[in-house]
């Protein structure tokens, strides 16, 4: 397809980014091209807007980033065959080669040579992206493309709270960024006893209790651990997912488990943490996961499946819909805290 199209341009190496008019791209014999509906804001790109420390070690500009997005196939490569034109799609934004010893066991979300869309190729803060056919997750033709945008985020917390057992255990959501409010809502879903929700941000906490957190903790108001403890009679919970990041949020974490318990980590902390590793970890025989990207495909399987049967509910947490001309409203929400989830429709 030839013309332009509209995009959101990390245009320097600096705070910001910029809306242009760049070239519609063009598409390989194994791509397909798609027109998007509804693209989302990720924290990561949060980071690249900003222009961090991380991302300034690893994003070249300039360049189109965004990676969470839900559009329609308008165009395919010659040797495209698992989808066609007209298919209405999201992706998985980790691209993986396929041949290292992790994607030859199955294991593709840990690849050794990832790329990830709108971090490390171009991305859909667009009104047209091209990505590989392998990496696309056809959608249910009633999904909302607002919902169907927000797959890919949704499939961290499911991989998060999910790599073990949930049932009637006690799990502890640290941060209530957008993906730790979904992890409330599948951790619920999962059959959690119960599901404690901590964060700084009274906005924030009021969307966990609409997720279905059945105890919110404004970690600056009381002592998380002691709440924590208070709330599964001295034992501590049975899980924690940490997505908040903040070093001292993680080690109060590790100070709330309860002895055999496990700690998913997602966030990515900035800087490094100091944990006591003896008494917190060794002798509490805790089991420690770093979480990254979803398991290719099975997580969008239960995504999916869990967004079908209306067991999780996103809709309380996305908050605000705008148009790709004013993303920079929708990073100052993001950065100020003060939204769920911002969803940009370049194509209205």
């Amino acid at each position: 397809m030839d013309g332009t199209m509209k995009a959101i341009v990390k245009h320097h190496q600096g705070e910001g980014a910029q809306l242009q008019e760049v070239p519609i791209p063009a598409i390989r014999e194994n791509e397909v091209l798609i027109k998007v509906k509804a693209t989302s804001i990720c924290g990561t790109d949060v980071h690249i807007y900003n222009w961090d420390e991380w991302s300034a070690s690893r994003v070249h500009t300039p360049y189109v980033f965004g990676h969470e997005f839900a559009g329609e196939v308008v165009e395919i490569g010659e040797h495209v065959t698992m989808v066609d034109v007209g298919d209405y799609v999201s992706a998985e934004t980790h691209i993986v080669c396929h041949k290292c010893p992790q994607c030859l066991t199955g294991q593709y979300h840990i690849c050794e040579n990832t790329q990830i869309i709108g971090v490390d190729t171009q991305g859909c803060f667009a009104e047209y992206v091209a990505l590989p056919e392998s990496n696309l997750w056809v959608n249910p033709s009633d999904m909302p493309t607002d919902i169907a945008s927000v797959q890919e985020p949704m499939g961290n917390a499911v991989h998060t709270v999910l790599n073990g057992e949930v049932a009637g255990k006690n799990v502890a959501i640290i941060g209530c960024g957008p993906i730790g409010l979904m992890a409330v809502g599948v951790a619920k879903a999962a059959g959690a006893s119960q599901v404690l929700a901590f964060d700084v941000n009274p906005y924030r906490l009021q969307l966990a209790e609409q997720m279905g957190a059945t105890t919110v903790i404004h970690s600056g108001n009381e002592d998380p651990v002691e709440r924590a403890k208070s709330l599964t009679n001295e034992h501590g919970v049975d899980v924690v997912c940490e997505m908040s990041g903040h070093p001292k949020a993680m080690d109060q974490g590790f100070k709330m488990i309860t002895n055999g318990g496990r700690v998913s980590i997602l966030s990515l902390p900035v800087r490094p943490v100091t944990l006591d590793v003896t008494n917190d970890i060794v002798f509490k025989g805790v089991q420690v996961q770093g979480i990254t990207g979803r398991k290719m495909f099975k997580t969008w399987q239960q995504v999916s499946r869990l967004l079908q049967s209306k067991q999780v509910d996103l809709a309380p947490i996305i908050t605000h819909h705008l148009p790709l001309e004013e993303f920079e409203k929708g990073f100052s929400l993001m950065n100020a805290g003060q939204c769920g989830k911002v969803v940009l429709h370049p194509n209205e």
